[in-house]
Formats: structure tokens, C-alpha cells, sequence
């Protein structure tokens, strides 16, 4: 397969990937809001003045309204009452308030919370259907007068499209949160009033509480909500904010004690057409802007609709269009969640499996009489695939030249325009060979050494990489047991003094690393690195050569081996030094190729899962491991990332960041034990919690997009990274800690 230069712009797999993350974030954001969580303003104002609020509304009746432009208090006519519930709807207590009212055959008024709404609109529908009256109670449960202008009308605008959405009505009734009584009203809240009034609200207060909500018990809850002797009252119960056992076993009692006193239930806007019918009856009338005595409205043969307004078009939509999102969000969360803990358990469980895999690898494997089998000291040869690595080749081939091996080199130029092979040649090393081919792909240049190659024993390098003098000696050691078919090296990030290469650097030795020992010990190691791997020539030829089928060619060629039988190891002290990308556009295409390529290579070989013998014993450990472990937790890890900040936001921040801070330690204990393995230097380990934030994110987002490339059928050219040359000389011997 040939290189070809990508295109800077992102395509639209890209901005798909993209747009999923935005809707997952943005169903999350929504779900978080419905329950008040982020950013609750949970302010309650108390003992504020109240000079400037005129003493009419302070002492007046329950009901405020504005006509025209002028506070007016009413009262609930005598032998009246208005049931009120507050803070609902809720799934466990609502319906049954609803059961209790439609058996006793009297209506209530409910002032739901917009979110709850939301969440639960068929309780409305139930409500409103069943001949009760509904009001706003704000969509977050704030109190308004600690908020701006926008906010107020924001929640106000939102409540009334849920219940748009809800019911396919929307409300003139209104009573705010944290304000029951008149003498509630301040200096703070009462222009929150005003403004009410002015968009033609009711504010509608209370004159007598139940207090169900501090659960004094059934008796002192009928009491209290029981008015002086022929007094109308405004009274409060609660149909949801927590246990309404006392409220449901009260309310019918107190009903049926009211109505023995003669009493009457009505709505709000019933009480008001009564108040205004008896104003009109004496002459008083409802005062007009110019003086005068205004005429009554007439009384509604059904009350409750002189508060409901039928929602118009784009109002009934919007609300609709919030509900189904209200439902997305529903659903997304608990499954979610649920997937989460799936990922978190597995996650944790390939931690506590590495750890241990990895030191019973390093026990064995750094035993004082461990050995492979008769020792290799034949002659191997190395096979250098090259294109335009003008700035690497030099550094690679002479490290190659200082190797304690026998070795032959053999440079196969994949059509360089740089002066690759000219290089080459002029360093003048007596055991290289240079092959030049027209490009082709690093495949077919791979294919190409194998065939010139002159030994059994063959290894494959990149031509951005060093090796130390006894990488190579070291590497092909385990082919003492003829078992041994390839043998994976130890690739190192030599330009570690960069921020990214720092970050690689901990994922080499972390991840990469930490895995091979696991899949080294259960015989199912799925990837040779391209880096540094070494095979026997006739395993190669066995299963047919490096496969142009996939752009990871070094997993599919791996797990062929495994296929045919041949074994698969790790050779820990065999190290190779590497070049990190120096851009995260250039990590970006690097890890797209990587991630791509092993789900083309995983696909390529799904039939390894019905392999049956020694040689199915990749497709019955190592696929399953693979898939979990490298494609399904990693596409959901960033969520437990996005659920932790979801958390902190919405429902504890200290108990979310202690949990992601223990999360942290937990890796950052693998990783120091990693380092110790590998014989690190910690210090790099500082880097580890803005990998974390930063790096492992952009990982994330890599193989989100490769998931979508594969969904949708796409196919991804092969991307040559920009090379600076800056590891040169091997590091010789191991680094003190």
C-alpha cells in the first residue's frame, strides 16, 4: 500500500465522532440539569426588608395579580378551599394525591417544578385530564430573588414548554419557591412580582400550611390545615420532596372533615372567578386604569381553563422536542451507568491481572539459569523497510553497524524522493545491502527483505529506529526453542524530554509493556511492534508474508503465526529506541493508522474464535482479551471521565474527585511498578495526571473515530509521519532510577 499525503482537513467521520461526543455531553449536561444538581442555587432569603412592598399585598389575600399594571390581592371565599401541592410531580407520590382527590370528587391545584415535568409528563397529562389545575413552580426549585432577569425568564420559559410538551397547555399561575406567605415578600422579590404580574401572571401564596412536608404526624396535619371557623383558605400539602406517607393518610380525612363543616374545594381560578362574582354582586368591581369600576370576566363553565391556555404551535413542538430529549436522556444515563461499572470492573480487573502476570513474567523470565534453549549465535538478518527517512536512516544503520550479533543488513527503499538510499550507501558499512523498489507500501517493502534475506532468523526494524549493541543478540535468543516462531522487543520513546514523547513514554511502559508480559505468559501475544520484532524466515513464508490486507501489519501477521501454530514471545531486554511524533496532528495520524489497523486485523481473523488445538488458543484467550481490552473499555473509558466531571458537577464534587484521585492512584501504583520492571526513571511518573487529562483523552477520541471509520466501511490510506532525527546514538545498559 502505498503512502500518500492525508488532507488537513478533517473529514466527516471525524466530525462524526465528534458529534457523538457533543451529543453524549450534551444528553448528560441535560439530564444533570433536569435534576437541579449542577450549579443549584440552594440561597434561601430571609429576613429582608420589606418597606417597599405595599402593605395591601403584605396584609392582603393569597392571590396577586397585576391588572392593569396595579397589585391586587384577592382571598379564597369563605367555606372555600384551594387544595395546593407543591414541588411535584413525583413517580411515587403524585398519582396516588391524584387517586385520593378523584375518590373524594374535589380538585386541587398543583405548582409543578418544570424538571420534574420533564421527567414525568404523563403524571401531568393525568392531572389535567382529571379536572385539576397546574401552575409553575420554577424548573430548578430556585429562589428568584437571588437571580437576574434572564434567569427568571428562563425558567419561567422552560417550565411552561414542559408543560406544553406535557399536557399541550401552558399556565397563568405561578408561585415561587421558599415563598409561601404574603409577608415572604421583600424588597428583593417583590419587583420579581411585578414583573410577573406585568406578563400576566397569578402569584399565588398560601394563608394556611399544612407543614406534611416536617411530618408532625396525621393529626397535627389536619389540624393545621384547618381554617378559622367559615373562613376560605389557601392551603399547602406536598406531593412530592420526600416520605408523603402522613400527607396521603391526612388528606383524605381532612377532606371529608372540611366538607362535613360545609366547605368547598375549588381550584385557584375558581376561587378567583368566585371572588370576582361577589365583588361584581356588592358594586366593587375590579378597579381600571382610569378610575373606574371594571367589568367582571364572566364566569368559565369549566374554571380551571381560566389559568390553562391552549399552547400555540411552536410552543406545543418545542415542549414535545424537549420531552423526547427528557427521554433520551432517561434511558442514555441508567444504561450508561450500568455499562460504566461493566468498564470500571473490567478495567480494574486487567490491572490487578497485569500486575500479577507481570511480575510472575519477570521472576521467570530473570531467573539465573532461565534459558530459551541452546544459545543463538548465527548470523541473522535485519530488514530495514525505508521511505524518505533521510533524517533517521543514518542513526539507524549505525546502530545497527555496532551490534555485538552477526548480522546483515538489508535496507529495502520504498521509492524515497529524499536521497534515502543514497545515504545509506555512503556511510560505506561492509554487511548492508540496499534494495531499492518503486513504492509500494511498507508490506511490500517488508516481503521484499524476506525474500532477499540470506539467514532464517530475520528481523524487522522501522527506519526511524536505533537499537543498543545487544538488542539484536538479545531478540533472537528465544529461537532456541523451535517452538518460537517470532519474538516481540522492548520499544522505547527516545525523545522523552518532550511533553508528548513524555506522555508515550509512560504508555510504552505502562501499557505496552505491562501487556506484553500478561500476553506473553497466556501464550496470546496479539502484536509484534514494527519497532522491533525478530521471526523465523520459514514461519513468515508460512502464512504467506506480510499481508497488504490490513494497515497493521505487524498484529496481522502476529496473530497469523499464532494461527498456524507457531509460538509468540517477549523478549523484555531486547530494547529498541523510537521516535515520538512531534505534533499531536502527527500522534493523531499515527494512532488512527495503529487503531484502524488492529480492527481490520481483528476482523481479518474473527474466525480464530472457533480455532480448535494449540493454535486456537489466540482466538479462545487472545481475541476476546484483545477486544475487551483494546477496543470496547478504551471507547468507553472516556466516559468515566466525562461521568466523574458529570459528578462533580451534579451530584458531589468531593466524593467524585476522591474517587477519580483513587482511580489515579491505582494507576499510578501500575505504572511505578511498570517503571521498576523496566528499570525507569520515576520521574516521568509526574506526568502521569496531565496524561490523564490531556493525552489519554486524545487516545480516546483516536479510536472513537477508527470506530467510526470501521462502522461506516471507510478505508485509511497509509499516513507517513515527519521525522526530526533526534534519537541518535543507543542507549547502551539500562537507566538508573
Amino acid at each position: 500500500m502505498s503512502r500518500s499525503r492525508p488532507s488537513a482537513v478533517p473529514g466527516p467521520r471525524v466530525v462524526v465522532a465528534l458529534l457523538l461526543l457533543l451529543g453524549l455531553v450534551s444528553v448528560m449536561l441535560l439530564d444533570g440539569y433536569l435534576r437541579a444538581e449542577v450549579g443549584d442555587d440552594q440561597r434561601i432569603r430571609s429576613g429582608a426588608s420589606a418597606d417597599k412592598v405595599p402593605d395591601s399585598v403584605l396584609d392582603g389575600g393569597p392571590l396577586l395579580s397585576f391588572p392593569g399594571g396595579t397589585a391586587r390581592t384577592q382571598s379564597v371565599p369563605d367555606k372555600t378551599i384551594v387544595l395546593t401541592f407543591d414541588d411535584g410531580p413525583d413517580p411515587e407520590w403524585t398519582g396516588k394525591v391524584l387517586d385520593v382527590l378523584d375518590a373524594n370528587d374535589v380538585p386541587g391545584t398543583f405548582f409543578l417544578v418544570g424538571s420534574m415535568i420533564s421527567r414525568y409528563p404523563s403524571l401531568v397529562r393525568d392531572m389535567v385530564d382529571g379536572g385539576n389545575e397546574v401552575g409553575i413552580h420554577t424548573f430548578t426549585h430556585v429562589d428568584l430573588s437571588y437571580q437576574g432577569a434572564s434567569r427568571i425568564t428562563r425558567e419561567l420559559a422552560q417550565t411552561q414548554l414542559a408543560l406544553a410538551g406535557a399536557a399541550g397547555i401552558t399556565t397563568t399561575l405561578f408561585r415561587a419557591p421558599y415563598s409561601s406567605t404574603n409577608d415572604s415578600i421583600d424588597n428583593y422579590s417583590w419587583p420579581v412580582y411585578e414583573k410577573l404580574g406585568a406578563l400576566g401572571y397569578t402569584s399565588v401564596f398560601i394563608d394556611t400550611d399544612s407543614e406534611d412536608w416536617q411530618q408532625p404526624g396525621v393529626d397535627k396535619i389536619i389540624d393545621l390545615a384547618t381554617p378559622k371557623s367559615g373562613k376560605g383558605a389557601s392551603v399547602l400539602f406536598h406531593d412530592s420532596g420526600g416520605d408523603r406517607e402522613q400527607t396521603l393518610e391526612a388528606l383524605p380525612r381532612y377532606i371529608k372533615k372540611m366538607k362535613a363543616k360545609g366547605y368547598t374545594f375549588t381550584t385557584v381560578s375558581g376561587a378567583q372567578q368566585q371572588d370576582e362574582q361577589t365583588r361584581a354582586q356588592s358594586g366593587q368591581g375590579t378597579p381600571a386604569p382610569g378610575g373606574q369600576a371594571a367589568t367582571p370576566p364572566a364566569a368559565a363553565s369549566d374554571p380551571e381553563q381560566a389559568a390553562h391556555r391552549k399552547a400555540d404551535t411552536t410552543t406545543l413542538w418545542e415542549g414535545r422536542a424537549l420531552l423526547a430529549a427528557v427521554a433520551v436522556a432517561e434511558w442514555t444515563m441508567p444504561g450508561l451507568a450500568a455499562a460504566l461499572t461493566v468498564v470500571g470492573v473490567a478495567v480494574l480487573g486487567r490491572f490487578g491481572l497485569m500486575l500479577v502476570l507481570a511480575r510472575s513474567h519477570y521472576r521467570r523470565r530473570n531467573r539465573r539459569r532461565f534459558a530459551w534453549g541452546p544459545a543463538v549465535t548465527g548470523p541473522v538478518s535485519v530488514i530495514v523497510p525505508a521511505y524518505n527517512e533521510k533524517e533517521c536512516i543514518a542513526h539507524t544503520l549505525n546502530s545497527l553497524a555496532s551490534s555485538t550479533h552477526p548480522i546483515e543488513i538489508i535496507l529495502v527503499d520504498d521509492g524515497s524522493t529524499d536521497g534515502t538510499p543514497e545515504i545509506a550507501e555512503a556511510l560505506g558499512l561492509p554487511n548492508l545491502r540496499v534494495v531499492r523498489q518503486e513504492n509500494a507500501g511498507k508490506s511490500a517493502a517488508l516481503n521484499n527483505g524476506v525474500r532477499q534475506a540470506r539467514y532464517d532468523i530475520v528481523v524487522m526494524m522501522d527506519g526511524d529506529t536505533v537499537f543498543e549493541p545487544d538488542t539484536v543478540h538479545r531478540l533472537v535468543q528465544p529461537f532456541g526453542d523451535p517452538a518460537v516462531g517470532a519474538v516481540a522487543g522492548n520499544a522505547k520513546v527516545g525523545n522523552r524530554n518532550t511533553i508528548i514523547g513524555a506522555w508515550q513514554h509512560i504508555e510504552y511502559v505502562m501499557g505496552f509493556n505491562l501487556d506484553r508480559r500478561m500476553y506473553d505468559l497466556l501464550r496470546c501475544m496479539p502484536t509484534i511492534p514494527g519497532a522491533i520484532g525478530a521471526f523465523r524466515r520459514t514461519a513468515v513464508l508460512d502464512v504467506g508474508g506480510m499481508s497488504e490486507d490490513t494497515l497493521a501489519e505487524d498484529t496481522d501477521i502476529t496473530i497469523a503465526l499464532h494461527r498456524a501454530g507457531w509460538r509468540v514471545v517477549y523478549a523484555e531486554h531486547a530494547r529498541a529506541w523510537t521516535e515520538a511524533p512531534a505534533s499531536l496532528g502527527q500522534l493523531w495520524r499515527q494512532r488512527y493508522r495503529w487503531s484502524y489497523g488492529t480492527m481490520q486485523a481483528l476482523w481479518k481473523h474473527r474466525r480464530s474464535v472457533s480455532d480448535r488445538g494449540p493454535s486456537g488458543r489466540f482466538g479462545r484467550v487472545g481475541m476476546p482479551l484483545v477486544v475487551l481490552f483494546q477496543i470496547v473499555t478504551p471507547v468507553f473509558a472516556p466516559l468515566i471521565d466525562v461521568f466523574t466531571l458529570y459528578a462533580m458537577l451534579f451530584v458531589d464534587f468531593r466524593a467524585s474527585l476522591v474517587a477519580w484521585l483513587a482511580v489515579l492512584l491505582v494507576q499510578l501504583v501500575c505504572a511505578a511498578y511498570a517503571f521498576r520492571l523496566d528499570r525507569e526513571k520515576y520521574r516521568y511518573l509526574l506526568m502521569l495526571p496531565l496524561q490523564q487529562l490531556a493525552y489519554r483523552q486524545l487516545m480516546y477520541l483516536v479510536l472513537i473515530h477508527s470506530c467510526v471509520t470501521a462502522a461506516t466501511g471507510g478505508r485509511l490510506r497509509w499516513q507517513k509521519l515527519k521525522r526530526t532525527g533526534v534519537v541518535g546514538s543507543p542507549v547502551s545498559g539500562t537507566e538508573s532510577r
